[in-house]
């Protein structure tokens, strides 16, 4: 089933409403208050606006004075959120704003040790749970909602995610997750991280303080659909990219016939989305070769073929550009071995 523009999965609500169901409470008045018949929480396949799931996302916070929605045992009071956005807007670079935003979870999350590390180009948060078994996928991705999508939105672009690990089992829905985040999702894995290329780091923060405004008015759902819409440009290109073998992808003007436009007019689309045709190249380049990667690829010259490179050292040249480290060097760090030959 395809995601249509700016909807959400009504499993999604059905998530974000769970500890507010477990503790006994009703959620027909939420639902009223957002927008959302509640005929449509037993259908599975339904699917709800951003905006009413926006509203969803506030009007529960509201009741439970809980920003994190019960899933931490401190309460993330309403306003701190904001409270985060006002502090990292003020540090020049997204290195500050990172370590503002840590300092700031490390003090409201009692269940959650949030972590950066460094290893070699590629950035790590990780995050690790108090107690067992680990918490749901949903508790995750919401916290790298906020740290991420509160990134994205300071330095005024998308910050492509590598690749996320969880530790606990793969739930029965993901595709929302996949459009969200990244396609490089792994489950039941030692550990709960989030990796970033390094470069990302030295991105200047670019928010004056009416845009911080505007930003705390409309969110949270600012965060869950401007960087990342599943039938924006960019989003259809990188679909159409992926269902054809690399080394004969179309060039910009034949992917302009086929949606129909000029290619001057698809530039200055991808432009108004802050992308380039290279660029989505390299996106779903490097998804795939990660992907690969992440189920045991070794040969890598047969992967630098794959991927339309004409040798090896194309390829890891590349490869150190979208992640920062070597193929070795990535597997070493996901699998916890040594590089790989």
């Amino acid at each position: 089933m395809s995601i249509s523009k700016g909807t959400i999965s009504i499993r999604l609500v059905n998530e974000a409403l769970h500890e507010w169901q477990t503790a006994g409470h009703p959620v027909t008045a939420l639902l009223e208050r957002a927008g959302i018949a509640s005929e449509l929480l037993d259908k599975p396949f339904s699917r709800v606006t951003a905006k009413q799931y926006a509203q969803l996302w506030l009007a529960l916070a509201q009741e439970m004075d809980d920003e994190f929605f019960g899933m931490n045992p401190r309460r993330m009071k309403v306003g701190s959120f904001a409270f985060l956005a006002r502090t990292a807007v003020k540090e020049p670079t997204l290195e500050g704003a990172l370590r503002e935003i840590v300092r700031f979870l490390r003090l409201v999350m009692d269940d959650f040790k949030v972590e950066t590390q460094i290893s070699g180009g590629m950035l790590e948060l990780s995050v690790a749970t108090a107690g067992e078994p680990p918490r749901r996928a949903f508790t995750y991705f919401t916290l790298w909602m906020i740290v991420h999508g509160l990134m994205c939105w300071l330095v005024g672009r998308r910050i492509a995610i590598i690749a996320i690990d969880l530790q606990c089992a793969k739930p029965d829905y993901i595709e929302d997750y996949r459009v969200m985040f990244s396609d490089n999702l792994r489950f039941n894995q030692p550990r709960s991280r989030l990796l970033l290329n390094t470069d990302c780091l030295d991105f200047a923060i670019r928010r004056t303080p009416e845009e911080l405004s505007e930003f705390l008015h409309t969110s949270p759902q600012g965060i869950l659909v401007r960087y990342r819409d599943s039938q924006s440009y960019a989003a259809r290109i990188k679909a159409y990219l992926r269902g054809q073998k690399p080394d004969r992808w179309p060039d910009i003007e034949a992917v302009a016939a086929h949606f129909f436009i000029s290619p001057a007019t698809l530039r200055r689309k991808l432009a108004h989305e802050g992308q380039s045709f290279q660029s989505l190249k390299d996106h779903v380049r490097r998804d795939l070769a990660i992907s690969r990667l992440n189920k045991g690829e070794q040969n890598y010259a047969e992967l630098a073929y794959a991927l339309g490179y004409a040798d090896s050292s194309a390829f890891y040249k590349a490869f150190k550009k979208w992640t920062g480290t070597t193929p070795g060097q990535y597997c070493a760090m996901v699998f916890g071995s040594g590089e790989h030959s």
